[in-house]
């Protein structure tokens, strides 16, 4: 049975972005990360063979866990996800035109954003999740701020410099979840040493609570 982005994303609003992942290591790597509870796998789009990562993750966890590519930057990337079988499409930036791609093809979408211009034109565009990034240069307070004119229940989560001990203050200042990288996974790293990082941000998540 298939998993949705939404209901993965309720259960634990944290995104493993894999940057780097190669296909030969996805699959460990992935049951590693869904061991801990990580529900929410993208392997960005300039990592080695990219879309044949995101199928074997897809064959190995269907059910489990949702996949889904990062760094899309234009329509056509966005069908070759779609072939594979990814479920979501993230970007670091908010173009109309792969949000709107992203949608057609019925996947969901978690567009780049760093001023409230770029936010409500990913809304306009059809964005399910807003993206805060590089969110280490805007801080909490941008969070508090564009969350304070942005649609009521909108999701906003908070993507680069976000690490197990800072989580608090983001979650304080509004944020609904997390992409988290380099802080989770490396080239070189094991899926036992990704395994042991995904415990303490999951354990910190809960220790959040709200």
């Amino acid at each position: 049975m298939t998993l949705t982005v939404e209901t993965a994303l309720t259960t634990l609003p944290l995104v493993a972005i894999l940057r780097g992942l190669t296909p030969e290591e996805a699959v460990d790597v992935g049951q590693a990360l869904v061991a801990t509870g990580f529900t929410c796998l993208e392997v960005p789009l300039n990592s080695p063979e990219p879309l044949e990562s995101i199928r074997r993750l897809r064959d190995a966890l269907d059910g489990r866990a949702v996949v889904g590519a990062g760094t899309v930057l234009t329509p056509q990337a966005v069908q070759d996800v779609a072939d594979v079988g990814g479920q979501l499409v993230i970007s670091p930036n908010a173009d109309p035109r792969v949000i709107e791609r992203t949608k057609a093809l019925g996947l969901f979408s978690m567009p780049g954003f760093f001023t409230p211009t770029e936010a409500f034109a990913a809304l306009e565009a059809g964005a399910d999740v807003l993206k805060l990034f590089p969110a280490e240069l805007a801080g909490p307070g941008a969070v508090k701020a564009v969350k304070a004119v942005l649609p009521k229940g909108q999701p906003l989560y908070a993507v680069g410099g976000v690490d197990p001990d800072n989580m608090a203050a983001w979650r304080a200042a509004g944020a609904d979840g997390f992409g988290v990288g380099s802080a989770l996974y490396r080239p070189g790293r094991t899926a036992e040493e990704v395994g042991a990082v995904a415990r303490a941000f999951v354990s910190a998540w809960a220790g959040g609570g709200r």
